[in-house]
């Protein structure tokens, strides 16, 4: 149903730096910088598997209102490596990797926050 989105980030090039890394576990990686020249000057960079699906954009100031986002993870495995290289890359821990029952019986996911503070997650719903 959603065919790509996006985040205004304070700083891009720390987010892409936390990103970078924070990406590669699940086997996604910055794919296209939109010239700046179509963006009135803001640094505007999408990231994904096979195309840009997860956008950052530069903004201003800190974003005042914090978003929630979700990755999908192949396997348990690549929400652990997500959750180790996030935390590694400056991230925040807002929950381990592990089953979230309450969700579904197969929910296994890892929470942590970007350096605006957005709750970034990887989750995998099948079985182990």
């Amino acid at each position: 149903m959603i065919d790509h989105l996006g985040i205004t980030v304070s700083d891009f090039d720390a987010s892409k730096a936390f990103y970078d890394k924070a990406m590669a576990p699940l086997g996604a990686s910055l794919l296209y910088m939109v010239p700046q020249e179509y963006t009135g000057g803001a640094k505007v960079g999408g990231y994904g598997r096979d195309r840009p699906v997860f956008w950052l954009h530069q903004g201003k100031d800190k974003p005042k209102d914090r978003q929630h986002v979700a990755f999908t993870a192949r396997s348990r495995a690549e929400v652990d490596a997500f959750h180790a290289a996030a935390i590694a890359a400056g991230g925040k821990d807002n929950g381990g990797p592990g089953l979230r029952p309450h969700y579904h019986a197969n929910y296994y996911g890892a929470f942590v926050f970007d350096p605006d503070g957005n709750n970034v997650e990887a989750v995998c719903h099948a079985a182990e």
